[in-house]
């Protein structure tokens, strides 16, 4: 509270005003049904109303009500004044549109910066690669038409650690419903040369680094009617071409795969939980899905174009009737007036419609324990406190042969490359179930890989003739005993043949994005929920999906869900059309690309929704400087990428505000 004795400090041209005796605990009373730009006004009239003017209680109650803050949220970590919380949420947010880039002829899929924030890369359906100079104003540095290897386009981009290499995914040109894609390493040294391509399929895959020179990418193969393998291969970002000897790919994982679903969607992060707990619920839950992965039905492999097609029953439950979506048809649609204003009378102009994320108990508990410990992963009082709090609830601590892995051949020794001294990481990713869409995220502990020295040769082919002649031998004496081949449609005949998924969590919804905060202990997932009480009764058939996108915080040390922000932002095309829409994870904020023509800005700490950031068409993704949170990128369909600074931002780059779009600032309309 400010010293109520003030009559000394305030000069007025009127030694006898009232104001030079009113104490500050009536400028307080009237103090607190100003407005931030009235409070600032006011304390320019004189010392005393300054101090008054700057009180933190003011400020704190300005900043709960104009942001709708839950009253149970303290002040954010490592903050100590509710007046800078308000500026940060006010003048250092990105809100200031200072750059619209044209170079891309197509709807741009993808952005991500490097980690020293001095590039970012853009991906688009106009089949390039741009890496752009992040100061201001941003220019492209490098680039490369993916057109030339047969690619259809450029979905996906991610640099290294050391951001030496860029890691770029995208489509091949083929069948109209075909899977297959690609992954190409860039270096960034030089003049963006090409380092290696590995096979990626199915494509939504995407890829990801797992270490700062090896990639993983993945491939599918087909073993029965609705059930297939995904193989995931660890690859080396360069290709050996002194030795044709010198292996450049392994296999890390083969997982089992039902009702036509795949591993989709991969990323590595930093394992910060303790060593592995028993996780008898995570077993129950892999059980359940691997028996129900058994009831498919003989037969040839279903095409893309066969699960696309609508299917004659219906998933509906007699007992509990799901709840009533409206859909639009097509991605088209949305962007038109129907698709636009479907629901203008439920959600006014939308500002209403900016829901909060809701944290439990739990989250914020960590939360405060970790106070100042946010950008360090694996600081060893955090992991003590995980521990104490998480119990058993973490992961089962499988044989060496399911958690760890080694890819040694007979006579191969360890490279000594980046891969030794790694510490435990988390394979995640999504995958289907119940359905061929998304709806579960999978998580398995890598505690280490190492990488064959020497290519194992295998037979060689005097061998494999005598081996051929054998089994030609074996037939002629036993004519009558066929010859046994897996059954592929029951996981416990067949179960010792793959990895075991380590935990799952069941969404309920489909899956378009995830997105791992800094430093590893959180992922946010963005998804498209179920109907309540909806049960899924043919796999080829998905249930609807909401037009709203939920988004779902999940603990990656307890492996629990301590968050959700119900319907917070939208999306509108029907489940078979459904794409990602990427979100973005900085120590301070959260944004998420969608349909509605939008990209939004959370605070992670309060929840509450700050901004919208328009664009002419659908948001596909958003990407914070991971140096300066006070720098986005959004990319869209209207084959623009956008810019957005904070005023602070623009100030510093001598840039005059008043020239400039800006995006929506929630606080504001929620004030009028």
């Amino acid at each position: 509270m400010a010293n109520e004795d003030n009559s000394s400090e305030c000069s007025n041209n009127d030694d006898d005003s009232v104001w030079n005796y009113v104490p500050d605990s009536i400028l307080l009373h009237i103090f607190q049904y100003l407005s931030s730009r009235e409070l600032l006004d006011v304390g320019l009239t004189c010392k005393a109303w300054r101090r008054v003017s700057l009180d933190e209680f003011l400020w704190k109650d300005l900043l709960y009500s104009n942001f709708k803050i839950d009253p149970s949220v303290g002040i954010a970590p490592d903050k100590t004044s509710w007046l800078h919380e308000y500026k940060r949420l006010t003048y250092h947010i990105p809100i200031v549109q200072t750059e619209n880039l044209k170079d891309h002829s197509h709807q741009v899929l993808h952005v991500s910066f490097a980690h020293n924030g001095s590039m970012f890369a853009t991906c688009s359906k106009d089949g390039y690669v741009l890496v752009w100079e992040s100061n201001y104003p941003a220019s492209i540095k490098y680039h490369h038409d993916m057109k030339v290897f047969s690619w259809k386009y450029t979905q996906f981009s991610q640099f290294n650690q050391s951001d030496t290499l860029l890691l770029v995914s995208g489509v091949h040109f083929g069948t109209p419903h075909s899977t297959s894609g690609e992954i190409a390493v860039f270096s960034l040294q030089g003049s963006f040369d090409l380092q290696c391509r590995v096979m990626n399929k199915p494509y939504d895959i995407f890829g990801t680094w797992f270490s700062d020179q090896h990639l993983l990418s993945g491939d599918l193969h087909w073993l029965a009617h609705l059930v297939s393998t995904s193989i995931l291969w660890l690859n080396k970002a360069s290709q050996e071409a002194t030795s044709e000897h010198v292996p450049i790919m392994n296999q890390l994982y083969r997982f089992y795969n039902c009702n036509a679903s795949s591993i989709r969607a991969i990323m590595i992060a930093n394992c910060l939980a303790p060593s592995p707990f028993d996780s008898s619920s995570s077993e129950d839950l892999v059980s359940k899905t691997d028996t129900a992965c058994s009831g498919s039905e003989r037969g040839n492999p279903p095409s893309h174009r066969d699960l696309n097609k609508p299917s004659a029953s219906k998933n509906s439950d007699p007992l509990l009737p799901p709840e009533t979506l409206q859909q639009v048809s097509s991605r088209l649609q949305a962007n038109s007036l129907e698709g636009a204003f479907i629901n203008w009378r439920r959600l006014g102009d939308g500002m209403e419609y900016a829901c909060p994320i809701q944290y439990n108990a739990e989250y914020r508990q960590v939360e405060t324990r970790c106070r100042g410990e946010r950008d360090s992963h694996e600081d060893s009082e955090d992991e003590t406190y995980a521990s104490s709090e998480t119990g058993s609830n973490g992961l089962e601590d499988h044989d060496s042969e399911a958690s760890e892995v080694s890819m040694d051949t007979g006579d191969s020794l360890s490279e000594p490359d980046d891969l030794s001294g790694q510490p435990e990481k988390y394979l995640i990713f999504t995958r289907g179930s119940k359905t061929y869409t998304p709806h579960q995220i999978g998580f398995k502990r890598i505690k280490s890989v190492t990488f064959p020295r020497k290519m194992d040769p295998g037979p060689s082919l005097r061998e494999r003739l005598a081996e051929r002649a054998r089994e030609k031998e074996r037939e002629k004496q036993n004519p009558d005993v066929p010859r046994p081949e897996p059954n592929w449609l029951v996981y416990e005949e067949v179960a010792d043949r793959f990895d075991k998924v380590d935990h799952l969590i069941d969404l309920h919804g489909h899956i378009i994005g995830m997105g791992l905060s800094p430093d590893h202990r959180y992922l946010y997932v963005n998804t498209r929920p179920w109907p309540r009480g909806y049960v899924v009764k043919n796999p080829l058939d998905p249930p609807p999906i909401a037009q709203e996108i939920d988004i779902h915080v999940i603990d990656l040390v307890t492996l629990k869900e301590v968050g959700t922000m119900l319907r917070s932002h939208k999306a509108y095309t029907p489940n078979n059309e459904c794409f990602f829409i990427f979100l973005d994870v900085c120590n301070e904020y959260v944004a998420s690309g969608a349909e509605d023509k939008h990209g939004y800005l959370w605070d992670r700490h309060y929840g509450t929704c700050l901004a919208k950031f328009p664009h002419v068409d659908v948001v596909n993704s958003v990407a914070f400087n991971p140096c300066d949170p006070e720098m986005l990128v959004t990319t869209s369909d209207d084959f623009t990428i956008k810019v957005w600074r904070s005023r602070n931002r623009v100030q510093e780059l001598g840039l005059d505000d008043g020239k400039f779009t800006r995006g929506l600032e929630i606080s504001q309309r929620r004030k009028h």
